[in-house]
C-alpha cells in the first residue's frame, strides 16, 4: 500500500507545484496587463488537475486534460468562442480556399448540440432536406451532445463520394428524422440573378465569399442588358444565407449606397468604439484586388426600388447588408425576423500553434443598433407557413444579451390557422403515409428546392410581395424603413 500512498502524494504534489508555477506565471501577465486575476480560482483548478491525475477510473495525458479545460474555458463563452487546437486551426486556415468535401451547411450549437442555421443552397444538405433550426443529434452513430462545432465540421467533411448518415431532431416532427448523404465538392456559386418580368429583376445570394461583390455586379449588368439597358426595380433575396466575409457585406451594401455611406461599426467591451466601415472601396476591397469591383456598376442601381428579402435563416452579413439598407432607407426589408448574430469573433494564433477564437465586439447598423439577439425586423413581415419553424440566436444556450436593451427575439412555431374539415380529415392527416403520399412529398420537396432555384412568385408569397412593392413606387416609398423607426420595447422588469 505505501507505493499507491506515495504515487498519490507525488502527484498531490504535482498538482501544488504546478499551482505554484501557474500562480507565478499568472501574477506575471497579470502585471503586464495591469489587471487583477483571480489566483485562488487558478489553484482550485490546479487541485482539480491533481484530483484527476490520482484517481480518475482511466490514465489521462497532461495534454488531455488541460486541452479538455481550455475548451471548457472558451466554449462557456458564448455559442461562437472556441479553442482550437493545432490541427482545428489548420483546418480552418484550409477552409478558407471556399472549396472542401463536405455537406454545405452553417452550423452552429444548442444546449450542447449541433445546430442546423441554414444549408446552403444547391448542396448535398440542402438536397437531403435538412432545414434551418435542424438539431443534428447524431454523425453517423455517434451522439453530438458535448461536441464542439468545429469538432463537427471535421466529423461531418470528407472525401468527396464517401457516405454519411445524419440524425436530425426537428421542432415540428415527433419522430428523429435519418438522412443519409454523400459529401461532395462544395463550390458555392454564391450569386444567381433571373428576370422576374419585364423591368424587375431578382438576385440571390446564397453565401457571402471573396467573389461575391464583382458576381452581384456582373449579376446587376446582365440583367440591366436582357432588359434592354434598364431596370425599374430589384429583389435582392438574403434568405438561408447565413453569412460569410465581411468585405463581401461592405461590399454589397456599397452596390445599392451612395459612395461613403455608413455600412457598419463595431464596439467591444464596455462599447469601446472599433471598426466603423463605409461604402468605400478601402473598406470593401480584397487584399489580393487590384480595381474597384463595383466600377461599370449602372448607376441607376442606386436609385431604383429595392426590397430586401430575410428569414430567421439570414445571419450575420445578411443582417448588416439588410440593417444598412433598411437604415438608410434604400430597400423595404420584406419577410420574417432574421438570426440575430451580431456578434464579431476574432481569430487569436496561440504559442503552442493551435488559436482561440474569441467574441471580441458587436455589430451595430448606420443608426446604432445592436443585431444581437435581435436581429433585423422587417419592415413588411410576410410569413412563410411551408416553414413551419424559425430559430434564432436568442434560442441557443449562452448567448450574449443585446446590450440596448429590447426584447430578444426567439424562434417561433408556426400553426396553421386552417380548421380541420372533419374527424375523418383529421385522422387521414395523422394516418402513416403511403407510398403514393410518399412520392408527392418527394415530389413537393422537389419543386420547393427548384423554385428556389428559380424564383416564382406565384408559388413564394414573401417574393410576391418584395415584386409588389417595386411595381408600386408609392407603396414602396410609404414602407421604406417602418421597422427602423419603431422604438424597441423596453425588457420587462423581474417580478
Amino acid at each position: 500500500m505505501a507505493k499507491p500512498t506515495l504515487k498519490k502524494i507525488a502527484l498531490y504534489s504535482l498538482g501544488a507545484f504546478s499551482g505554484a508555477l501557474l500562480t507565478l506565471s499568472i501574477q506575471s501577465y497579470a502585471n503586464e496587463q495591469k489587471e487583477v486575476l483571480p489566483v485562488q480560482s487558478i489553484r482550485t483548478m490546479a487541485e482539480v488537475y491533481g484530483q484527476i491525475k490520482a484517481n480518475y477510473v482511466e490514465d489521462k495525458s497532461d495534454d488531455e486534460i488541460l486541452e479538455g479545460a481550455m475548451k471548457g474555458m472558451v466554449s462557456n463563452l458564448d455559442p461562437h468562442s472556441e479553442y482550437m487546437t493545432l490541427k482545428d486551426y489548420g483546418d480552418l486556415k484550409e477552409n478558407t480556399t471556399g472549396e472542401f468535401g463536405g455537406l454545405g451547411m452553417e452550423i452552429g450549437s444548442e444546449d450542447g448540440f449541433v445546430k442546423v442555421v441554414a444549408p446552403i443552397e444547391d448542396t448535398p444538405a440542402e438536397r437531403a432536406g435538412v432545414k434551418s433550426g435542424d438539431i443534428i443529434v447524431k454523425i453517423n452513430e455517434e451522439s453530438t451532445r458535448g461536441m464542439t462545432t468545429t469538432e463537427a465540421v471535421k466529423k461531418m467533411r470528407g472525401k468527396p463520394g464517401t457516405k454519411i448518415t445524419l440524425t436530425l431532431s426537428r421542432k415540428d416532427e415527433t419522430q428523429p428524422i435519418v438522412v443519409h448523404l454523400t459529401r461532395a465538392i462544395i463550390k458555392v456559386k454564391s450569386v444567381r440573378h433571373h428576370l422576374l418580368e419585364p423591368g424587375y429583376g431578382y438576385v440571390r445570394i446564397t453565401q457571402f465569399q471573396e467573389r461575391t461583390v464583382p458576381s452581384l455586379v456582373e449579376s446587376i449588368q446582365a440583367l440591366t442588358k436582357e432588359n434592354q439597358g434598364s431596370l425599374k426595380g430589384l429583389v435582392l433575396d438574403l434568405r438561408d444565407d447565413p453569412g460569410g466575409l465581411l468585405n463581401g457585406a461592405v461590399g454589397v451594401s456599397a452596390v445599392f449606397l451612395e459612395h461613403g455611406a455608413k455600412v457598419v461599426s463595431t464596439k467591444g467591451r464596455d462599447k469601446q468604439a472599433g471598426m466603423n466601415l463605409s461604402a468605400v472601396p478601402q473598406d470593401y476591397m480584397m487584399s489580393n484586388s487590384s480595381s474597384d469591383p463595383l466600377i461599370g456598376l449602372p448607376a441607376e442601381i442606386k436609385n431604383i426600388p429595392i426590397t430586401v428579402l430575410t428569414n430567421s435563416g439570414s445571419a450575420s452579413a445578411s443582417e448588416i447588408v439588410a440593417g444598412a439598407l433598411q437604415d438608410h432607407k434604400r430597400a423595404v426589408i420584406v419577410g420574417t425576423q432574421s438570426f440575430g448574430k451580431g456578434s464579431v469573433q476574432t481569430v487569436l494564433p496561440l504559442s503552442n500553434g493551435g488559436a482561440v477564437k474569441l467574441t471580441t465586439a458587436l455589430y451595430y447598423t448606420p443608426n446604432d443598433r445592436s443585431i444581437q439577439a435581435q436581429g433585423i425586423t422587417p419592415d413588411v413581415e410576410v410569413q412563410d407557413k411551408s416553414r413551419k419553424f424559425e430559430s434564432r440566436e436568442a434560442d441557443l444556450g449562452g448567448h450574449l444579451s443585446n446590450p440596448l436593451g429590447g426584447t430578444e427575439v426567439k424562434g417561433n412555431l408556426w400553426q396553421d390557422d386552417t380548421p380541420a374539415k372533419d374527424n375523418a380529415a383529421s385522422e387521414a392527416a395523422s394516418a402513416p403515409a403511403s407510398k403514393e403520399q410518399g412520392a408527392k412529398a418527394e415530389t413537393e420537396d422537389k419543386d420547393d428546392i427548384l423554385s428556389r432555384r428559380i424564383p416564382n412568385p406565384a408559388k413564394d408569397a414573401q417574393l410576391r410581395k418584395a415584386l409588389d412593392l417595386i411595381k408600386d413606387p408609392a407603396q414602396w416609398q410609404k414602407s421604406l424603413g417602418l421597422a427602423a423607426k419603431k422604438p424597441a420595447p423596453k425588457k420587462a422588469k423581474a417580478e
